[in-house]
Parts: structure tokens; C-alpha cells; sequence
């Protein structure tokens, strides 16, 4: 998708704005009827522009247009000046520009309309046709790389002294050796920016953000970072090679969104994160129908820049279809408050994600973000599992039906059949799925790294949660799960060095403090762990979860009247809402109450609590050995 570098020949170049115009055959530049005495490069520059109007037109594409490869410049001088004089002579200014946008370090962007080209274009077999007087469609201004592309300078002196010549002799066989072509293995796509004007529209941007991160990733020929990740650099001011050692890539993805109405304005740019190098740039216009199709093509233009062999990938069914544009933006509006893990943002984005289905029952990402969604909620015991369950397993369903190349319907699909219906083979070909599907899906790495985990296969699951960290280094989340994983497989003290990493980049995560007092009770380091206990409470003084932790390390370091009480809080709680049988069970176990552990473990299961995923791994020794304990783990079908 772009606009073809077509031969062409012009018989009547006139081109108009506002009141302005510029002969493109000589280059004279008038106002009003009457010429102006500007003249030369600045004019040639004008030229380049408005044959481009609303387009990103980089610094090396007109670089490329004024002078050739083997001529020595001082460009960046050159083309400043030239760009001053424009300003100068159209009465425009950087700071509120009319005529000519910076964009800062891509390039400049002609945003005057050009109501008026009186030429008529005669293409390379010699039919005419009328030039559009506004370009609709992508230009691509920087052609991919190519291998073996040379850059040569020479130095042009005029010099009579032969100590002189073999100087300058010397510098052009040096600036004639070819500069080394970026090795480009991973990069990292950092937040679009918003250009709509429009705060409320900031979700738009970011869900275009992440909707090409997931493209790239699909492509499985190059380690493409999360969105976790690079939406903490969201305004950051740190310049480019520091991102990229931050984050362990080779190659930055920048891009700004401009949405007016049903209309969206894309552009994308690849820099060599090194050296802050432009190797290409590309801009897209599109109505929010084909808004995916504009996805794919930026996603597939960047992956070929960076010469891999996805031309010979096929493009997925979701990708190539017109869509909704309200159903598009309320699924981006659910992602987005899903997740703040809030109350208030879970009835948010269970509206949204519904909103989306209602507004297009045909859009799969919609129904796979919706299942996750009501996982989640199982998990975290705010609804009973029996009424997710089908839920969940419906929306996963219907995600696969209408898009079996989803790798998020994948891992819908397997959480079901993990959390629900207890089939572990079956989860585990969902999984090994979305993996295959988008190898750069932290997200997908993380929830097999979770079915591993609670089928007791620790080793591989600390290297699939390392391979989420890779891909998401500086997520909460995704190292959490790291020190998550590390924890059941006895690695106590690297546990809790990560989760002190956890806490680093995000101080009030209670999880973290929850998962390290984990680790300090297995220590026998009970004063650490009951601190930290603290902390978590104050963070998240009603989670069940902590609450039932928090009871069971008191009740292991054998205060017993504290678990009660936390117990007591648990059952209050039960009063307003539901309340996970399994967290229950978690205090009796730590309070050395089998019997009570045990009933309540039967009560989880009669009422297939989604926390049973974690039996096989959680709970003591002792109650490990009873016998109705053992029947029970026998009944949930764990492979061997």
C-alpha cells in the first residue's frame, strides 16, 4: 500500500495553495500573480512538498531528490536553511505552522491543501490523466533497505598542492568504504502519538500502539517488545540508543495518529536504535473500516525493511476485513481499562467489550479479550466460576470460529479448558498454538507459563515466564510472574530477588510484597514475612487472596488468633459477594486444620472454582498426604 514512484512528464505543472503558486518546470514561486525572489534549493524543496500534501516526506527522501549519492554536503545546514527561507517567504512559522509541519526528527509535512494542480500527467505508455488535487493514498518516501546499498561521498576541492590531493585522496577512499548494514534481530514499537487534538482519544493511540505490536509479533522472524513495556516510555524524554538499551533491542518503531471523525492518518518510522539512524519511513491513510488493513500494511512494510521473509507469510482472515469503526474503538476502550485491575475499571471494560460485540458480532478480538476477561475475574474470586465458566467458554468459541489465526483466541481457549474444564492436553495444544502464532506475544508466553507451573513442570515454566521478561522487561507484571514461578519451584532467594525488582518499577504493587512474604514463610523468616503481609494490606486491604495468604503465614508462625481473624474478614466479606471456597481452605491448611481444609476444598470443588488449577502445587505437606486429599487431586485429571 503506497504511492507508486510512477515515470511520469508534465505538460502544464502549475501547482496551487492558498494564495500561492509554484511552477513545478522552473521552479518560480508566486503570490498573487506576482513572483517572488525566491529562488533555488528552497524552491526545490517547496517542489518536493506540495507534490506530497498531508504527507510525511523524511529528511533523507529529499536528501536523496536534491543531491546524489556521491556529492558531499552539509545537508542538515542546507536543508535548515532552505526550510527557514520557505517559512520566511510564505509568512508561516514553526511553532504554529500553516503551510510546512516539523516532524521532529522524520522529516516535514506540506499540510496546506493544494486546492487546485492544472496538469495533466502522462504516464510511461503515454496516456494522460488528471492529477488528484489531494493524495488519498500511503506514499512510501524511503524505499526499504537494500543489501548491499553503498553510500558515497567524495570531497570536490579544487587543489594545486600534491600533499593536498593525497589528503583529500585519502579521505574519499574512506568515505567511499560501505557503512555497515544494521543488524536488526529486535526492536520495540513505542507509543503512537496522539495528533487528533482530542485528550479523550489518547486510548485510540495507544490501542493502535498495541494493535502493531501484535502484528509484528505474528510475523515470528524477530523478538518484538510488549506493550507493558513501552507504554512506560509513553512522553519519555530519554533520547533513542538509551530506550534501546533499556529495553535490549536493535531497531525503535515511532508513529503518530491523527483521527478526524471516521478518518485516521498513520505514520511509522524505523530507526536504527544505535545509532538513531532512519533506515525507513512510511504514511497511511485509511476510514476506520479498513483500520486493520492499514495494521497489516505498516506492520509488513516495517518487517520487510528490516529484510525478513514475511512476504511469503500469509496475512491472517481478521487482518484483510473492513470493520466497525465504534465496535474497533470500544474493544480498544475494553483493553485499555481491563487493564487497571480496578473495580471500577473491570465494569468499564466488561461494558466496552460487550459494547464492541453488540456494535459487530463478526470482530474475534472483541470475544478473545472478553474471555480473558472473565478468567481473570474467576481467578481473582469476584464471581463464581460455574457463571464464568460458560461465559468464557462461548466468547473463546466464537473468537476461534470467526479467527482461527488469533493467537489471543488461542490462549482464551486454553485458559478455558485449563481453569474449567480441566483438560490439560487439550489446554496445552492451545497453548503451544499461540505461541506458534505470535512467538512475540508476552502474554501468550506468560499463560503457558502458568499451565506449566500448576502442572508442576517448574523448570520449563521459569523459561517460558524468562522468555515474557524479554519480551516485556520492564513489565510489573510479566517479571511478577517470573518471581511467581520461581517461588514453586523451590528457587526462594532468586524469587525474591525478582520480586525486588518487581517493586522497583512498580512500588504499590501489593502482589509482589504478597509473594515475597511466600517466600520468607518457606524460609521460616516469619517477622519478614509478616511485614511484608502489612504492606500488601495496605494496598489491598479486601483482596481475598491476600487476606487468605496473610492468614495462612500467620497461622504457620503459629499465631493462631490473627489467622482467625483474617479468616473472619474473609467470611465477612462473603456477606456482600462471593468468596472463593479455595482461599478459605488456604487458612485452615496454614491454621494445621486439615479437616476443615479438606471440607472446603470440597465445596471448591462441587463448585469447580477456577483456584483449583493451583492444587497440585499449593497447600502443605500434610495435607498433601491425606487421603481425601489425594482423591481429590486424582479427580482433576493432572497428567502424570
Amino acid at each position: 500500500m503506497g504511492l507508486g514512484m510512477e515515470t511520469v512528464t508534465r505538460s502544464d505543472s502549475i501547482v496551487r495553495f492558498a494564495n500561492f503558486e509554484l511552477d513545478l518546470r522552473t521552479r518560480e514561486l508566486s503570490k498573487n500573480g506576482s513572483k517572488l525572489k525566491l529562488r533555488g534549493q528552497p524552491n526545490d524543496v517547496l517542489a518536493i512538498l506540495v507534490q506530497h500534501p498531508g504527507d510525511l516526506v523524511t529528511r533523507e527522501t529529499i536528501k536523496k531528490q536534491l543531491w546524489p549519492d556521491d556529492t558531499f554536503v552539509d545537508f542538515e545546514h542546507i536543508l535548515n536553511n532552505c526550510i527557514g527561507k520557505l517559512r520566511e517567504a510564505l509568512g508561516d512559522h514553526a511553532d504554529s505552522p500553516k503551510f510546512i509541519e516539523t516532524l521532529p526528527r522524520l522529516g516535514y509535512r506540506f499540510i496546506t491543501p493544494v486546492v487546485e494542480r492544472q496538469n495533466r500527467m502522462v504516464d510511461s505508455d503515454g496516456r494522460a490523466s488528471e492529477m488528484n488535487a489531494i493524495s488519498t493514498q500511503p506514499v512510501e518516501f524511503a524505499r526499504d533497505m537494500q543489501a548491499g546499498r553503498r553510500w558515497r561521498k567524495w570531497i570536490l576541492l579544487v587543489a594545486g598542492a600534491v600533499a593536498l590531493v593525497t589528503v583529500s585522496s585519502s579521505v574519499v577512499w574512506y568515505l567511499r568504504k560501505p557503512l555497515p548494514q544494521p543488524q536488526i534481530k529486535s526492536i520495540a514499537v513505542l507509543p503512537f502519538g496522539n495528533l487528533s487534538g482530542d485528550p479523550s482519544q489518547e486510548y485510540f493511540a495507544d490501542g493502535m500502539t498495541e494493535e502493531l505490536i501484535t502484528e509484528l509479533g505474528a510475523f515470528g522472524t524477530f523478538r518484538v517488545i510488549s506493550r507493558t513495556s513501552v507504554m512506560r516510555l509513553k512522553r519519555t524524554s530519554k533520547p533513542l540508543p538509551k530506550i534501546a538499551q533499556e529495553l535490549g533491542v536493535d531497531g525503535i518503531v515511532e508513529g503518530t495518529v491523527a483521527r478526524s471523525g471516521n478518518h485516521v492518518r498513520i505514520t511509522a518510522n524505523l530507526l536504527d536504535a544505535a545509532t538513531d539512524r532512519h533506515l525507513w519511513a512510511n504514511s497511511y491513510e485509511s476510514e476506520m473500516e479498513d483500520i486493520l488493513v492499514v495494521q497489516s500494511k505498516v506492520a509488513r512494510s516495517v518487517a520487510n525493511a528490516i529484510r525478513t521473509e514475511v512476504a511469503s507469510q500469509e496475512v491472517s482472515p481478521t487482518t484483510l476485513r473492513r470493520i466497525n469503526p465504534e465496535a474497533y474503538q470500544a474493544y480498544l476502550e475494553g483493553r485499555y481499562y481491563a487493564g487497571k485491575w480496578s473495580l471500577n475499571g473491570n465494569n468499564k471494560a466488561q461494558e466496552a467489550l460487550r459494547r464492541s460485540i453488540e456494535l459487530d458480532p463478526t470482530f474475534a478480538p472483541a470475544y478473545s479479550a472478553i474471555s480473558l476477561f472473565y478468567f481473570a475475574q474467576a481467578i481473582n474470586g469476584d464471581r463464581p466460576a460455574t457463571e464464568l465458566f460458560p461465559l468464557a467458554r462461548v466468547a473463546a468459541l466464537k473468537a476461534l470460529e470467526l479467527d482461527d489465526r488469533l493467537a489471543e483466541a488461542h490462549s482464551a481457549m486454553a485458559m478455558v479448558k485449563q481453569g474449567f474444564e480441566w483438560d490439560w492436553p487439550g489446554a496445552e495444544l492451545e497453548h503451544d498454538r499461540a505461541v506458534l502464532l505470535n512467538p512475540s506475544s508476552a502474554e501468550a508466553h506468560l499463560w503457558y507459563g502458568n499451565f506449566l507451573t500448576t502442572t508442576g513442570r517448574s523448570d520449563e515454566a521459569v523459561r517460558e515466564n524468562r522468555d515474557a521478561v524479554q519480551l516485556d522487561p520492564v513489565s510489573p507484571d510479566a517479571n511478577l510472574q517470573l518471581g511467581w514461578s520461581l517461588y514453586f519451584a523451590g528457587r526462594y532467594d532468586q524469587s525474591i530477588a525478582q520480586l525486588k525488582k518487581v517493586l522497583g518499577l512498580d512500588a504499590k504493587l501489593a502482589w509482589a510484597n504478597m509473594e515475597l512474604a511466600w517466600n520468607y514463610a518457606k524460609k521460616n523468616m516469619y517477622t519478614e514475612a509478616i511485614a511484608e503481609c502489612e504492606q500488601a494490606l495496605k494496598v489491598a486491604p479486601e483482596n481475598q487472596i491476600i487476606l487468605a495468604s496473610c492468614g495462612r503465614i500467620h497461622g504457620e508462625a503459629g499465631r493462631y488468633r490473627d489467622a482467625l481473624a483474617f479468616l473472619e474478614k474473609l467470611m465477612a466479606l462473603g456477606k456482600k459477594g462471593y468468596v472463593n471456597p479455595c482461599d478459605v481452605a488456604v487458612i485452615y491448611d496454614g491454621m494445621g486444620d486439615t479437616k476443615h481444609a479438606i471440607e472446603w476444598l470440597q465445596r471448591a470443588y462441587n463448585e469447580r472454582s477456577t483456584s483449583l488449577v493451583f492444587i497440585k502445587i499449593e497447600y502443605s505437606e500434610r495435607l498433601h498426604s491425606d487421603p481425601r486429599f489425594q482423591a481429590l487431586l486424582a479427580k482433576l485429571n493432572f497428567p502424570a
